[in-house]
């Protein structure tokens, strides 16, 4: 039995160690009313981020039903215009999930027993959990927090290891720690391991960092729309290269709601999701997807790398860079807390003041470091108004 049951009630009963008895304790979360009176704040979030009034607009269409034509020209919509964007002949699924949702499915759909996964940060320490959560067994290539991944070492695992591995399970923008990982390198070295599978996980870069995926022997990269989409919250899209198709017809259990069966037949046979999905956020997209598809991939790339670029230069300037020279994210900046700000009282002060929200570093590193989100719609001016207002707070 667990060290920790739930009771009836909701009351968690954590047992003692020594004795195995029972110690109740009381959490009663107290409702906080919604009031629809708050001041809205312009987000330099890693996510979510800013949205397009036209594009929150959409989502207030009267509904309609998920198996009406009318689903079937939105959905085909979106999955190939989401095609067209990011150039490639791969398939793409948009599901009603979090990212998070590919995580357990491509681990689901592409893994038997064996799963490399070089951990940076946070999130790719939290894939290879979840994968060892659904009973694979994780190899990990550890770096300390603000390092990249090196190609090589993940050549010497795969060489290495007598048993191989069905995956190899990568994060290609850190968020923890701003690091932006080498994955068109891993992946060119994983053509010559043609049974490993190549999983990415981009959630907080893809459409604003270009990837050429088919050029780079990803199987599966997904992320989710709130991120440098520039979305509301609440869509996962994933490509899926006809290898990692395949792979998932043989192996005798796969994912339910991520399969990449059961999607992308169902899709090739109506036009639709098998499930119900969020509607209004797929009207949303739509507009969205238009918006991008205007800009191209390849200047939309330009203008994150504009932005990083200038947050970066400030933050040297101001502060210093707590990833690894060389392989500092195109979507958020990590910037190492060198001058010993008060890093809360500075997000809670500009948050009141100028109604700007940024974020501070992840877990530990919550006071030694912060976070600039520059994804999505934002442009160099509209970053520049926020340093200049971390300026102003921490007298700089």
């Amino acid at each position: 039995m667990s060290q920790t049951e739930r009771s009836p009630v909701g009351i968690k009963t954590p047992k003692s160690p020594a004795t195995g008895v029972s110690v109740s304790v009381v959490h009663v979360p107290k409702k906080s009313e919604y009031t629809d009176d708050y001041t809205n704040k312009t987000l330099y979030l890693p996510g979510p981020t800013e949205v397009r009034e036209e594009v929150t607009e959409a989502m207030a269409q009267p509904m309609f039903g998920h198996r009406m034509d009318r689903m079937t020209d939105l959905y085909t919509t979106i999955v190939e215009d989401t095609k067209e964007f990011l150039d490639t002949e791969q398939e793409v699924i948009i599901l009603t999930a979090s990212g998070t949702e590919f995580w357990e499915a491509t681990t689901l759909n592409l893994v038997d027993e064996r799963m490399l996964v070089p951990t940076s940060g946070a999130f790719s320490e939290r894939q290879a959990n979840v994968a060892e959560r659904l009973g694979k067994t994780v190899d990990r290539v550890e770096y300390e927090w603000g390092r990249a991944v090196r190609p090589d070492d993940i050549r010497a695992a795969l060489e290495s290891s007598d048993e191989g591995y069905d995956a190899v399970g990568m994060v290609m923008n850190e968020t923890s720690t701003g690091v932006r990982n080498p994955v068109e390198a891993v992946g060119d070295l994983l053509g010559e391991y043609p049974d490993t599978y190549f999983i990415v996980d981009a959630i907080s870069c893809l459409g604003g960092d270009y990837i050429d995926i088919d050029a780079h022997n990803v199987d599966a990269i997904f992320t989710s729309t709130q991120k440098a989409f520039a979305m509301p919250p609440g869509l996962a899209v994933c490509t899926v290269s006809d290898a990692a198709y395949e792979r998932e017809l043989e192996k005798e259990s796969a994912s339910w709601y991520g399969g990449f069966q059961r999607c992308l037949d169902y899709y090739d046979r109506k036009g639709q999701t098998h499930s119900t999905p969020a509607i209004p956020l797929m009207l949303a997209y739509r507009v969205q997807m238009k918006h991008m598809l205007a800009e191209g991939h390849q200047q939309r790339d330009r203008r994150h790398r504009e932005m990083a670029e200038y947050t970066r230069e400030w933050a040297r300037e101001q502060f210093g860079l707590f990833p690894e020279a060389g392989y500092e994210s195109q979507s958020v900046t990590c910037v190492e807390n060198t001058r010993g700000i008060d890093v809360a009282e500075t997000i809670e002060t500009i948050s009141a003041e100028y109604d700007m929200v940024f974020s501070s570093g992840y877990g530990s590193l919550s006071e030694e470091s912060f976070r600039i989100g520059h994804m999505g719609e934002h442009t160099v001016d509209s970053v520049r108004a926020l340093t200049d207002a971390i300026e102003d707070v921490a007298g700089l």
